[in-house]
């Protein structure tokens, strides 16, 4: 098939240009729906792609967004259906051998079930996160009617903001892309950083109170 796009596909995304010009909306479908359970495939790589092309007339905008919403919200359901049957039995089997306790997984559950919204809604962007997100709301034990709004939320926010950065950025996207993974990476390092020192002040306070447990046991007897 020859290309008609007016603008060619720069740096990272030329690689997908063959599949977009031969699968076209079926290429975005699948990509965005395997990636979002965990299968490796670039499915934001894709949805950027299949923006560009919109900007420059070659998909319908809406299509490329309604279909990219709809596969969003499904694959991270399948993951989500993943997680909940399978999932954590298999964290509680394994995750012994990386110091993962039963009792740890559930107090990140907890942790889960508490802030799932947000960071259901947030891990949309971020590399990795994308791809487990529902697995580990799933694995947690989350109510899914309490998962779908945000992960819907999420979906369209994710599918909205690359459509319209694609459509506009155009030929320029590469080092947008760039720009924006960079600062995202950061965020999530500061994300990792803030968590850790939570934890950290959550057992030191811990220790403190199991230490002053004892002297206060003791009191009474040194009258």
């Amino acid at each position: 098939m020859t290309r008609l796009l007016a603008v060619a596909l720069p740096g990272f995304l030329n690689s997908l240009a063959p599949t977009l010009d031969h699968y076209g909306y079926w290429a975005v479908a699948a990509f965005v729906f395997l990636e979002d359970f965990g299968v490796p495939l670039p499915g934001e790589t894709i949805l950027i792609a299949a923006a560009v092309y919109a900007g420059a007339g070659q998909l319908n905008p809406v299509l490329v967004g309604l279909i990219a919403v709809v596969a969003a919200v499904l694959g991270d359901n399948v993951g989500f259906a993943i997680g909940h049957f399978a999932g954590r039995a298999a964290i509680v089997r394994w995750g012994r051998y990386v110091f993962l306790t039963e009792e740890r997984l559930a107090k990140a559950e907890r942790f889960f079930n508490h802030h799932g919204g947000k960071i259901i809604v947030a891990a949309r962007f971020i590399e990795g996160l994308r791809q487990a997100n529902g697995i580990v709301a799933g694995a947690s034990e989350m109510s899914w009617l309490r998962f779908l709004p945000f992960n819907v939320l999420g979906a369209v926010l994710w599918v909205g903001t690359w459509l319209t950065v694609g459509e506009l950025a155009g030929s320029h996207i590469d080092a947008v892309y760039h720009g924006i993974t960079r600062y995202s990476l950061v965020a999530l390092a500061i994300a990792v950083v803030v968590l850790g020192a939570l934890v950290l002040r959550y057992a030191l306070r811990r220790r403190s109170g199991s230490a002053a447990a004892p002297e206060a046991e003791q009191a009474p007897g040194t009258r």
